[in-house]
């Protein structure tokens, strides 16, 4: 088995159903285990770190199976998905069953993003601050791969949706900041959450 089988993915966590992962389908989520930033508000600490996974991807696989015809599309989010060696072998086997596929990602490897684009349908980027300010929001300096992830996101033609979680951090000159930097690289529109900690 290659480290890039499907097999290798480590998954911790499955939402049978969902109508709000994938614009206009009805969907599974797929979690996945293990993420390197360490967000301030993150809303699934329980996935931060990399472990044995509470599913294997031939269980989620064999499941699937039983969906075709009931479910659009499978979501893979986490955790960072794009952590996961596995990934874009998972992305070919739920495309080779029927689904359309969808990526929660915060871009933090845009190689990997690249890599994974032409098995996508539709990607939810999630930008944490503007670029030159994300070590206060995920412990590191993450801008420069977030924005390049962006940068290819958005040139590839694959469907998406930019969204921020607006951190406690915040304040109006940031978010305004944030969204012109946003229409500097392209970004038509960007949806702000807000951030329950």
């Amino acid at each position: 088995m290659t480290e890039t089988s499907a097999s290798r993915l480590t998954i911790g966590g499955l939402a049978p159903f969902t109508t709000i992962d994938f614009p206009g389908r009805l969907a599974a989520v797929i979690f996945c285990q293990g993420c390197p930033w360490r967000c301030t508000y993150c809303h699934n600490p329980h996935l931060l770190r990399a472990g044995d996974g509470a599913l294997s991807w031939p269980e989620v696989s064999a499941w699937l199976k039983t969906r075709r015809g009931l479910l659009d599309a499978v979501v893979f989010s986490g955790g960072e998905p794009l952590l996961q060696r596995g990934l874009v072998a998972a992305l070919a086997e739920a495309r080779t069953l029927g689904f359309a596929t969808g990526l929660h990602t915060a871009g933090i490897y845009p190689e990997r993003l690249a890599e994974a684009l032409p098995l996508l349908d539709w990607v939810g980027f999630d930008v944490k601050a503007p670029f030159a300010e994300y070590a206060p929001v995920v412990g590191c300096d993450g801008g420069p791969p977030a924005r390049a992830a962006l940068e290819t996101l958005l040139a590839s033609g694959v469907a998406h949706e930019i969204r921020c979680t607006v951190s406690p951090a915040f304040d109006a000159d940031a978010v305004a900041r944030l969204h012109a930097e946003l229409a500097g690289i392209g970004v038509s529109r960007l949806e702000l959450q807000e951030c329950r900690v």
